[in-house]
């Protein structure tokens, strides 16, 4: 099961495996608090793309196209998670973003899931 989460909400047993998809850590979190088992860095957006959408909410369809692009480039990452979510039954992926709606784990998750 591939769950989405931000990083700022409290963990949960139901969590499983953490897996924060960000480029940057979080502002304001210790890793303590955040539980992040894996920091996969480098499936989140290339740091162009990150920049050029700065999450304005006009920008979205095509961030997701540009990003859908970039996820096709890192099949091995995608790989990666999905032989974490058959060893662990549940991986969480987390974002520090506010949108729970636009951001890369959503993206990240429907590539896992084999959606669109």
């Amino acid at each position: 099961m591939i769950r989405i989460k931000r990083v700022y909400e409290e963990p949960e047993n139901g969590d499983g495996y953490r897996v924060l998809v960000d480029r940057l850590w979080p502002r304001g979190m210790t890793k303590e608090r955040a539980q992040v088992d894996l920091w996969m860095k480098e499936i989140a957006p290339s740091e162009a793309l990150r920049k050029w959408f700065g999450h304005e909410p006009e920008k979205w369809a095509e961030f997701a196209k540009r990003y859908r692009a970039e996820l096709r480039k890192k099949g091995d990452l995608l790989k990666e998670a999905k032989r974490l979510e058959r060893e662990h039954g549940t991986v969480t992926l987390l974002f520090g973003r506010k949108d729970e709606k636009q951001n890369q784990a959503v993206l990240i998750a429907a590539a896992l899931k084999g959606k669109k």
